[in-house]
């Protein structure tokens, strides 16, 4: 009986998805062949992969705008995680697409994101040469860095990996411009999910933290999408689904407007506002700082790490897998005399 679950969850998405979604029947299948759960389909089996390995515990503890906050209701790398993925999985449901595969993808898009969020990949994308971009980093992370009993990654469907890297590609959709992006609609909708939640949480934290009032706000914006955060993300998820359809994501421009205006007031106010970027230059500081002090004397975790890669590139892992807390700790244990330490 056991072995026909899996078959009849198949089944059941040929009946119920739009002919357009991914089916898990049909996946591209993994890098290393593997035998098929009996009662989970391909997507549900990454899914529960990605939740399970160690880089998603750690995304609790990882900055998502506001370093260090005062307080319990700030966001952090895990619940812009979760939070993303809710809105995709709704969109997706209504647009009769595979939610497994979405969710999937929601959940390990942001793996590899350094600590104190984009300040911490700006500054690996400054010290390595190669350069360092949080999507790449992620599909880095589900591929060899994290490791399962049959050996190193987690050996993911092509679907899911594609998703994971090709997340960031949701702002050509806002911006309307062409850019390659996710192989799948599912990846696609995950991506411009991605860019409902930020706005819409980031919003809310600025103004938690006395940043921004709700007044600062574009007015016209809010009175298009509403005054609250689950008014706007409501329309803005209405405006995905209206604006979707034959096999293509989009938004409606009633919606997209005033979307693109909140989006750019927060690039524009919010995120450079002297209160942020003071501790983002902090952090900035530190984990360059830490970056050459490791370098020039690597950790036993570097030195025991993957033995094919450079120290450049180990030391990178190791940084970016770092939540804020590691850092900050690991900084003041290498560069600051033991009686300045609290």
């Amino acid at each position: 009986m056991e072995g026909l679950i899996r078959q009849q969850l198949e089944a059941r998405e040929r009946r119920i998805l739009a002919p357009y979604a991914a089916f898990s029947g049909d996946s591209r299948g993994r890098a290393q062949a593997e035998t098929e759960d009996s009662l989970r389909t391909c997507f549900q089996r990454d899914r529960d992969r990605i939740v399970h390995c160690k880089a998603f515990r750690r995304l609790k503890r990882k900055t998502q705008v506001f370093l260090a906050p005062q307080g319990d209701h700030y966001r952090t790398r895990l619940t812009h995680t979760l939070e993303v993925t809710q809105i995709a999985r709704t969109v997706s449901r209504a647009l009769g697409l595979n939610e497994d595969l979405t969710e999937a993808i929601g959940l390990g898009h942001d793996l590899g994101h350094t600590p104190f969020g984009h300040a911490g990949e700006a500054v690996l994308n400054e010290v390595y040469a190669p350069g360092f971009f949080h999507f790449e980093q992620s599909l880095r992370v589900v591929d060899i860095l994290e490791s399962r009993h049959s050996g190193p990654g987690l050996n993911l469907t092509w679907e899911v990996r594609d998703g994971i890297l090709h997340h960031s590609r949701g702002k050509a959709v806002l911006q309307g411009a062409q850019a390659a992006g996710p192989n799948t609609l599912e990846g696609a909708v995950m991506s411009v999910c991605d860019a409902v939640a930020y706005i819409n949480h980031d919003i809310d934290d600025a103004i938690r933290a006395e940043v921004i009032t709700l007044r600062d706000l574009p007015q016209d914006a809010l009175e298009a999408l509403g005054k609250t955060s689950s008014e706007r993300i409501d329309a803005m998820v209405h405006g995905i689904v209206e604006g979707s359809g034959a096999g293509k994501i989009g938004i409606r421009r009633e919606v997209l407007e005033p979307m693109n205006a909140l989006r750019d007031y927060l690039y524009a106010e919010v995120y450079p506002h002297p209160a942020i970027d003071r501790e983002i230059q902090k952090a900035k500081g530190m984990l360059r700082e830490l970056y050459h002090h490791l370098i020039a004397s690597p950790s036993p975790e570097i030195l025991q790490g993957r033995q094919e890669d450079s120290i450049e590139r180990r030391t990178v892992d190791f940084v970016a897998g770092m939540t804020d807390e590691y850092a900050l700790e690991l900084y003041r244990r290498l560069r600051l005399p033991t009686s300045m330490r609290s």
